[in-house]
């Protein structure tokens, strides 16, 4: 898949070799500029006459006329040199994968060291190279007859790079990994639900699990029972399909200590049950399980890298159905906690099976807690399309979580827990808890029922009901499922407890 070298030979015959250029009055260096040379100066011509450009993310292919061996040269535009970042970067690359694909290459030559600066080092550039071309390269064929997808794909990658070849070796791999796996959660997303029932997720879990050697555990609705897992078997209720508590275990160390727990969403589609959806906004409900593809990406990345930590996987599947057994509004139901709920919108199923997730995350040790779910509409009410909600219990765990977030490019904005909101949801006649308090500070409402269950355990809740789905293409990917928390929650993983 990918050979670096140090020396590159200009008259090798290939069809492409990928170049940065900056915005600046001289920004031909290295292999660009002996390719400049033996082009008679043509390169330095075509900037100064603009039609090669440094501006960010700008895309120009030239034709070296038979002057090299390289057929092609494409200038990814940079920006300023000093505004250059990880992110901008990676979005640059996959602007570049885009146009790259249009030429139907098998093979595509890289000079990497054109893209390093003092901000973005050489082993940040090619993580970012092959995590951008991975993401941006991720289609959805779905179901057609017949697709005109069957483009070629690039089955290789020549790095020319004056850096160490083994270190840009394993950096490429790795940013490989981090988009194969963000892209395994953006099929989850975009498969529909009559072809991704709980069974379905149960049976993926239990294949990554086979290849990484994972601890795996799948709970069938009778164990459920036997545990008394009210909450999760209520949402159930309504459904032809049975429910499954998925639980993956990885060991990084040799004690079962500081375990992270990752707890997903897992409802396969959701219909708002007798508080019913519209009919616009029953549309898309196969994605409602966001939650458990970005835990299920994590999972696989945590499988490669293999960190030395220890985690504790656990996703409750269902799907939210409507039927003579199905729960309703003034059920009152009993979580595996022992806290009793009243149920005054079926709609807020998310909370509920994620209750009793998060009380068995901790059963198996879990010290830390993060939850991912496609929870609340109000969350992009308030905060948009491009930013998840989070909250917590606990500043020093969501520092953590947060520059995980910072460092994945899948931004974070906090919102507020307070004593009002938590008597809010503790606010019941009858019964412990309820479900639903209002439409007033809903995704609020939502994060702070979850934190009942948690309890002193710290925990970040993460509501992605936003971020989840791309109503638009952008540089890294197609519209449609984003995959997006997987990274962070890897990265969650492998940085915790260190210190930058």
């Amino acid at each position: 898949m990918y050979t670096v070298s140090k020396e590159f030979n200009l008259d090798t015959i290939a069809e492409c070799m990928v170049v940065g250029v900056f915005d600046k009055p001289a920004p031909f260096t290295g292999v660009i500029q002996t390719a400049d040379e033996k082009m008679d100066g043509q390169l330095t011509e075509l900037f100064k006459a603009g039609d090669i450009q440094g501006k960010k993310k700008s895309i120009v292919k030239v034709h070296t006329l038979g002057k090299l061996g390289i057929k092609r040269l494409v200038f990814v535009g940079l920006g300023k040199e000093k505004e250059l970042t990880f992110e901008t970067i990676r979005e640059a690359f996959g602007k570049a994968a885009k146009a790259v694909k249009e030429m139907r290459l098998t093979k595509l030559l890289l000079a990497l060291d054109s893209f390093v600066t003092e901000k973005v080092e050489e082993l940040d550039a090619s993580h970012a190279f092959a995590e951008g071309f991975e993401l941006a390269a991720y289609q959805f064929t779905g179901y057609k007859q017949k697709t005109n997808l069957a483009d070629k794909t690039i089955e290789e990658f020549a790095i020319v790079t004056e850096y160490d070849q083994e270190e840009i070796l394993a950096s490429l791999k790795v940013g490989r990994v981090f988009g194969k796996a963000v892209n395994s959660a953006r099929t989850l997303v975009n498969t529909p639900g009559n072809l991704l029932t709980s069974t379905d997720m149960a049976d993926y879990a239990i294949q990554l699990a086979e290849r990484y050697g994972f601890e795996a555990e799948i709970l069938e609705k009778e164990d459920m029972l036997k545990l008394g897992m009210g909450a999760l078997l209520a949402v159930n209720q309504g459904s032809s399909e049975p429910p499954k508590m998925i639980t993956l275990k990885y060991q990084g160390k040799d004690e079962w200590k500081d375990v992270i727990g990752l707890v997903g969403k897992g409802i396969t589609f959701d219909t708002g049950g007798y508080s019913i959806k519209t009919k616009s906004g029953i549309v898309g409900m196969k994605t409602d399980m966001g939650g458990a593809a970005a835990v299920l990406g994590a999972m696989e990345i945590i499988g490669e890298i293999q960190p030395e930590q220890n985690v504790v996987a656990v996703i409750p599947s269902t799907d939210n159905m409507i039927s003579g057994t199905a729960f309703k509004p003034d059920d009152v139901i009993t979580a595996m906690s022992g806290k009793t709920i009243e149920v005054l919108n079926t709609d807020a199923e998310g909370r509920l099976v994620l209750a009793d997730a998060v009380t068995y995350a901790k059963q198996h040790g879990a010290d830390y807690l993060v939850d991912v779910a496609t929870l609340t509409g109000g969350v992009i009410t308030a905060l948009g399309n491009d930013m998840t909600g989070a909250m917590t219990n606990d500043e020093e765990w969501f520092e953590e979580v947060l520059q995980a977030s910072y460092e994945a490019g899948e931004p974070m904005w906090r919102l507020p827990i307070t004593e009002k909101d938590k008597e809010r949801v503790r606010n019941s006649k009858i019964a412990d808890l309820n479900n639903s308090p209002g439409s007033a500070g809903h995704a609020i409402m939502g994060g702070a029922f979850i934190g009942e269950f948690a309890e002193k355990t710290p925990w970040v809740h993460l509501d992605i009901a936003g971020t989840s789905v791309a109503s638009q293409s952008s540089d890294l990917g197609p519209s449609g499922a984003t995959g997006v928390m997987a990274r962070t929650l890897a990265l969650a993983v492998e940085r915790f407890g260190t210190e930058e």
